[in-house]
């Protein structure tokens, strides 16, 4: 027989005994294909997200009209659009306004037909929205008839917020008017720029931190039932078989479970994706069609778990001599060396540290480098954990006997124990690690905008060709319940001559209370006008003055001061109008409005302002709210809206993160709570397996009249002690792991011992939640019936 026969023959009769070994053998495939199939639905998920995220980018920018063709005058194939997207409870909607200017004007993608005037079109999302309570404010600003719901070619994600708004009085007043497009159809060529090396670094080490853990937890799960299969291979040795043979069969066992994983867990792959379109983080979502993994990457993951599978299995039992009397296991086993367990994580840290230093500045980072370095150094979390859980319980004794029990059955066999707990001191070393790196970074990718929320919540900016007036829009800003202030501002432009040919004046009008936003004034009176000259102190995030400035008595020309010469000007568009700088005006030092911009130029009030000022390019209201009302922003939202739908009710931040960053964080978001799912249901079938294998001790225990209160503890005490232990390693390495991570993005070594702490807690928080959720089965299983025998 040849040896590739000698092999398949093996190999099948471990299948058989996988299958056909009675309840033990199929109860132990089950545990071992559930325990697989789990990270097998994680491996196909994270195979799939990036076509799901190119999916996304696609549609977006089949609605885009950033580089659609325009036309300059209405036709049957032209179609007017005009972006006023709205933020309702913290959660932003994408809105446009439309006008068909023909019968042949280009759809939005997903829509049937045009909303009219009157009408909208709405995501499904925004419509479950309005129909429920928590949409009840969000009604009173959406109230026109829906026409249609989006289909999903319109839409980047099945939870996005979004309306299309019909109207009749859209207009394109000009070429300068940008606020409104006149377009021929949808589409937008995007020439996306790559991720600098250091985000590309960031993505390396997320997808690894993420994807260690499932690899962990995959090799537990095919050792599952050893102590029992090892017994079956002592008697196949009592028949006849060789040492090599029963390994064949021992991997063929494996094999057979692994197969079973792979089945379960691309149902449960199949099962998560049709659930999430249903799931929306940080108003991110997927449709279930676009969770589709690349064809070459499920075939890799196919291929390597069965071998991973068969490779573990012989691995394990490198050191188990399977007799025809017994294994020789349950003597004392040879004490676990150190020294190759510390030269994994060197090695990685050898990989990893002559990258030191190189941030942005010195090309692309090796990735296979990076990898090779960051998997080493997780690895060796996995390789210490059994030396120093051995090390630790050796010399334990006394106590409770609930303490004696576990310390007594991790004495015995300690490497179950860490195999337990590895995939939490994995996942916690690499969230650790992970967090010092996006902290380190935050401040490249994470610049301050200068505005000012404590001085005003929201910002109202007036665009220049509304006809929306300025200090009434502000009254019902003011009138709404939880709006405790707005503070209304006009400014106008003037010129020494026109056209204008030198930087204009900037002339700003409005009430005493409004101006000492923009000026630190000492006092102040209706009639008063000022000369500013700019801040007391040095102004940071890049603002400065700009503009000219005027003197007290000086004759200035404010409005379109550009466009027309004096004594001209049209019906629409009036000449500018004369006017005299008030001669008691006072110099005055500006100070950064809530925005963050300096302003220049004069302050005047209203009984000294101009009595013409022409267009004004520039109008705001800041709006305070009282933070105990959540929903004054919204109400004061809904006047603005029901005031002019274009007028747009800017919300301010105190910071703002790039793109590219923000995209890594929410992807490790979605990774970490997909992990957090697999590391607690994974936890949960081996803590099961192992009570099973246990069944018939325990049942023995308490026929002896042992409390069940105290096997109860003594499960928590095995669950709790390696935890305890793993985590010191696991907090050790990813703390070490961030530090070289931030010497390579080039960033000075800062630990966030609080997030070190709460990384660590989490971990150990899991623990605690599947070992309670372990209890009612293992109630069940003290039983004094489980010693019957057939």
């Amino acid at each position: 027989m040849s040896r590739l026969q000698v092999w398949a023959r093996d190999l099948g009769m471990g299948a058989r005994f996988a299958f056909g070994g009675g309840r033990e053998g199929w109860i132990r495939t089950l545990l071992t294909g559930v325990g697989v199939g789990l990270g097998v639905a994680l491996l196909l998920i994270s195979t799939a997200i990036p076509g799901a995220l190119a999916a996304r980018y696609e549609r977006g920018d089949a609605r885009s009209t950033m580089s659609s063709e325009r036309a300059d005058a209405p036709g049957p194939g032209t179609l007017l659009i005009a972006r006023i997207g709205q933020t309702y409870r913290h959660k932003d909607i994408e809105g446009h306004v439309v006008r068909a200017e023909g019968p042949d004007a280009p759809l939005p993608p997903g829509l049937t037909r045009i909303p009219g005037p009157g009408e909208m079109a709405l995501s499904p999302a925004l419509d479950a929205l309005l129909k429920s309570p928590d949409g009840a404010l969000l009604r009173e600003r959406l109230d026109a008839r829906v026409s249609e719901v989006v289909g999903d070619p319109g839409l980047v994600g099945p939870g996005e917020l979004l309306f299309y708004l019909g109207s009749d009085t859209l207009l394109k007043n000009g070429p300068e008017d940008y606020r409104v497009e006149r377009v021929t159809g949808f589409g937008y060529d995007a020439d996306r720029e790559g991720l600098d090396p250091v985000l590309m670094l960031m993505v390396v080490v997320t997808f690894i931190a993420l994807l260690m853990p499932v690899a962990v937890f995959i090799a537990t799960a095919v050792r599952f039932g050893g102590d029992r299969r090892d017994r079956r291979l002592a008697a196949l040795r009592l028949v006849g078989a060789d040492s090599r043979t029963v390994r064949r069969i021992a991997a063929g066992e494996a094999l057979a479970g692994s197969l079973v994983g792979l089945v379960l867990g691309s149902g449960f792959f199949v099962v998560g994706r049709s659930l999430v379109g249903s799931v929306s983080l940080q108003q991110r979502s997927v449709f279930p069609a676009d969770l589709d993994p690349a064809p070459w990457l499920a075939v890799l993951v196919a291929l390597a778990v069965p071998a991973a599978a068969v490779a573990v299995t012989l691995f394990a039992l490198r050191s188990v001599v399977i007799e025809p009397l017994g294994v020789v296991r349950t003597a004392r086993p040879s004490r676990r060396r150190i020294w190759w367990r510390l030269l994994l994580p060197l090695v990685g840290l050898g990989l990893l540290v002559p990258l030191g230093g190189r941030g942005n500045d010195h090309g692309r980072f090796n990735q296979w480098q990076v990898g090779g370095g960051v998997v080493l150094l997780l690895v060796g979390v996995t390789v210490l954990l059994p030396w120093l859980l051995e090390r630790f319980v050796a010399k334990l004794s006394g106590g409770p006997v609930s303490w004696q029990l576990a310390v007594r059955r991790l004495q015995v066999n300690s490497g179950a124990a860490a195999r337990l707990v590895n995939g939490i001191a994995v996942a916690v070393a690499g969230a650790i690690a992970l967090q010092m790196l996006f902290a380190g970074v935050e401040g490249d990718y994470t610049r301050s905008t200068g505005q000012d929320p404590g001085r005003a919540a929201v910002a109202v900016m007036v665009n220049r060709d509304t006809q929306t007036d300025l200090d009434d829009l502000a009254q019902r800003i003011t009138a709404m319940q939880g709006v405790t202030r707005a503070v209304p501002l006009t400014s106008a432009q003037a010129a020494h001559q026109v056209p204008a040919t030198e930087e204009t004046v900037q002339v700003t009008i409005g009430t005493c209370d409004a101006l000492g936003e923009v000026a630190v004034l000492d006092s102040c009176t209706e009639g008063d006008a000022f000369v500013l000259t700019g801040s007391p102190a040095p102004v940071t995030q890049g603002q400065g003055l700009y503009g000219a400035t005027a003197k007290p008595g000086d004759e200035l020309f404010v409005g379109n001061v550009r466009e027309y010469g004096s004594g001209t000007g049209t019906a629409d568009r009036p000449a500018p109008a004369k006017w005299q700088v008030p001669a008691g005006a006072r110099t005055v030092p500006s100070r950064p409005d809530p925005t963050g911009e300096l302003r220049s130029g004069l302050l005047v009030t209203p009984s000294a302002a101009p009595k013409e000022i022409g267009d004004f390019p520039d109008a705001r209201i800041y709006v305070q709210v009282d933070e105990s009302r959540p929903d004054a922003l919204d109400r004061a939202r809904n006047a603005v809206f029901k005031a002019d739908p274009f007028v747009t009710a800017m919300t301010l931040r105190d910071t703002k993160e790039a793109a590219g960053y923000s995209s890594i964080r929410t992807g490790l978001f979605f990774g970490a709570t997909a992990v957090l799912v697999l590391i607690g249901g994974s936890l949960l079938v081996s803590q099961l397996e192992q009570l099973r294998e246990r069944r018939r001790l325990l049942s023995s225990l308490v026929a002896f009249g042992t409390k069940r209160s105290t096997l109860s503890l003594s499960v928590l005490w095995q669950t709790a002690v390696p935890i305890a232990l793993g985590l010191v390693p696991a907090a050790g390495v990813g703390v070490g792991l961030g530090a070289v991570l931030m010497g390579m993005a080039a960033q000075p070594v800062r630990i966030d011992w609080a997030s070190v702490l709460g990384m660590t807690a989490a971990g150990a928080g899991v623990v605690v939640v599947v070992t309670l959720l372990s209890l009612p089965p293992l109630l069940r299983l003290m039983r004094p019936d489980g010693l019957r025998t057939e």
